[in-house]
């Protein structure tokens, strides 16, 4: 099925209509949550600081999705880089092993008892960042050293080292007490929990460098896509750019990971949903899968908070305030749409 090609027109009504999405969830987000505050409601403490609905609503809501946009957004762009580079459909953020070396890192942080604080992030996310980039790092290094750096020797290279990060984490587990146990199972279902915004600022230079430069590189990626030849004959410089890329998309992976932990599904599903209705082209396809990335991780988000309300007044029980972890949501809403949008798609095909 054809999809007519990327016109100033077309970007732009695009672009527009992602944009009035996330000022809307922005307005919504701060009545949205297990307390019973509305929207109406929580816009009218705006100018109240001292009070406890303005503490919820924008100390704790807002800025919990607007880390939740952030994230979504980086693993969503760096989600549609790592399939177009490494020409496999199942890639992720996390392909690299990403996800697991900063998850060992923040394991080991809890296991040790590590407390330091530096530039407003704690040392679990810095450890986390830590284990990130050196995963990224052998990754590297063994693809470039045993192959010429290709897709295939990259995603080999990070499943392997994944699976060794895995099994240490196992390790780690195992010899954790009941607490620290605690503290490693909720750290690896993810949370967007802040207060305030200090972890947002702490990583937002970095990862908004890498949006930028990426959603710059869409014309070689899309030379890229049609082949290594092909995009060599037509004047990109292939090598350099999968290094860079790879780095930028890499960093601002480790960055978001640091924060959130490894939120899965999302960097898998909203690019393939964007590319099956919106077309392959990258200059529209990298700016709409980071904007709906991050308003699809805002409604997970929505929903993990309110499902427990609703199922509490449902059942006549205590409304509790406690929330369902972000990563389940993003699995059990993801995984139903990119079905039914992939089968739509495939009939589109037939017809």
């Amino acid at each position: 099925m054809q999809r007519p090609g990327l016109t100033p027109s077309r970007l732009g009504l695009s672009l527009g209509v992602s944009l009035f999405a996330v000022i809307v969830v922005l307005i919504i987000s701060p009545g949205i949550g297990s307390l019973p505050i509305g929207v109406a409601q929580a816009w009218r403490h705006w100018s109240k600081p001292d009070s406890d609905i303005h503490r919820i609503a924008f100390d704790l809501r807002l800025p919990r999705a607007m880390t939740a946009l952030v994230v979504g957004t980086t693993l969503s762009i760096c989600g549609a880089v790592f399939q177009t580079l490494f020409r496999n459909v199942l890639a992720t953020p996390y392909t690299l092993g990403i996800a697991t070396g900063g998850s060992l890192g923040a394991l080991l942080s809890l296991k040790l008892g590590v407390t330091l604080s530096i530039l407003g992030l704690p040392a679990i996310s810095w450890c986390a960042m830590l284990g990130s980039g050196s995963v990224v790092a052998m990754v590297l290094i063994l693809a470039g050293a045993t192959y010429r750096l290709s897709g295939n020797a990259l995603v080999l290279a990070g499943v392997t080292i994944g699976l060794f990060c895995g099994s240490l984490m196992m390790f780690v587990t195992y010899l954790a007490d009941v607490r620290e146990t605690f503290a490693i199972v909720h750290w690896m279902m993810g949370s967007l929990e802040s207060f305030g915004y200090g972890s947002l600022v702490s990583i937002i230079g970095p990862v908004a460098l890498a949006w930028i430069m990426l959603v710059a590189a869409a014309p070689a990626l899309n030379q890229f896509a049609m082949g290594e030849e092909i995009a060599a004959s037509r004047g990109v410089r292939t090598g350099r750019m999968q290094v860079v890329t790879i780095g930028l998309a890499s960093m601002a992976t480790a960055c978001v990971v640091s924060i959130a932990g490894p939120i899965g599904f999302v960097g898998l599903v909203v690019p393939h949903s964007v590319r099956l209705i919106m077309g392959y082209d990258h200059r529209l396809l990298l700016p709409l899968a980071g904007v709906w990335g991050g308003v699809f991780l805002v409604g997970c988000d929505w929903l993990s908070h309110l499902i427990p309300s609703w199922y509490a007044a449902w059942t006549g029980g205590f409304r509790e305030s406690s929330s369902l972890p972000i990563g389940v949501m993003t699995s059990v809403i993801g995984a139903p749409v990119f079905l039914i949008l992939l089968a739509k798609n495939r009939r589109g095909r037939k017809a």
